[in-house]
């Protein structure tokens, strides 16, 4: 089993932890967590209300099936079930596919999608985002054997490289604006896109380094991430337009920030102490 080293910055409040479908027809409530009978003091009381999640099981380590045990996983679920139990809620998790999950919560099928999603002015005008409670960087994956560019600007200039990403992110405008759409291959989630890298089907892949670095941590031996950074984003929680539920997430991720939850949180999922095989996950 190996392990990773998680490199990336915890942002404290203010610079601490500052901060991509189809439902399946019977949502199931999360079965390891209870709400508290009341709040915790200060935040707003929400009553024991069930709060319909969208999550997609498939972005490492936000989220993903433990295969051992047959239960979802990852910074998503930990973070919002701590959130629900300090607003007295009850998360409804909900997996939904990447493609379409923004529409869906715009149209009012989820309260919320929980999906490291980033924060951009184009999404804002269809959905509302919670504070952002993560800084990311996009980078670039390649195999170990990599030896024909070692930047993206060695990427862009060699028209015989292509570009794998996932379909309908961040990653993908900046894989197009980099090396030009038709040099860009898509997929439904980085899963696949990451075992067409290591097969050989593409050149590299475009992530977000948190995420990327989870894919290191399994296959080591296999990939690795190189150059700087392309992008700096913020992630945030969505919600449908007006929702009455930003505001008590935004108290809530606050009071996370101040005792150091979500420090904790980011330990736990992105260091060494986190430790996964391609064998222990969907």
């Amino acid at each position: 089993m190996k392990k990773y080293t998680m490199l990336f910055i915890v942002l404290l409040l203010g610079t601490m932890l500052v901060v991509a479908c189809s439902p399946p027809a019977s949502p199931e409530k999360s079965g390891d967590e209870t709400p508290k009978e009341e709040s915790t003091e200060g935040l707003p009381d929400l009553k024991g209300q069930e709060l319909t999640i969208a999550i997609e099981n498939a972005y490492m380590p936000f989220n993903y099936i433990n295969l051992e045990t047959g239960k979802p996983e990852g910074w998503d679920y930990d973070a919002c079930n701590e959130i629900c139990r300090r607003l007295n809620c009850t998360p409804v998790y909900v997996e939904a596919a990447w493609d379409g999950l923004i529409a869906a919560v715009e149209e009012g099928q989820f309260d919320i999608a929980a999906n490291g999603v980033t924060i951009t002015e184009e999404r804002a005008q269809v959905v509302d985002f919670s504070d952002g409670y993560m800084s990311i960087e996009q980078r670039i994956m390649v195999r170990v054997d990599e030896n024909r560019f070692e930047s993206a600007q060695e990427l862009k200039n060699n028209s015989d490289l292509t570009l794998g990403t996932q379909v309908g992110t961040t990653n993908f405008n900046t894989a197009v604006d980099l090396v030009g759409e038709e040099r860009v291959i898509s997929f439904n989630d980085f899963g696949l896109a990451v075992q067409a890298l290591i097969s050989g089907d593409v050149d590299a892949v475009i992530m977000d380094e948190t995420a990327g670095q989870g894919y290191v941590g399994v296959n080591a031996e296999k990939i690795n991430l190189i150059g700087d950074s392309l992008s700096s984003d913020q992630l945030g929680f969505i919600f449908p337009q007006g929702s009455k539920l930003v505001e008590p997430f935004n108290e809530a991720l606050a009071s996370m920030r101040e005792d150091g939850t979500l420090e904790e949180l980011a330990m736990k999922y992105f260091s060494d102490n986190f430790t996964l095989t391609d064998e222990d996950i969907k």
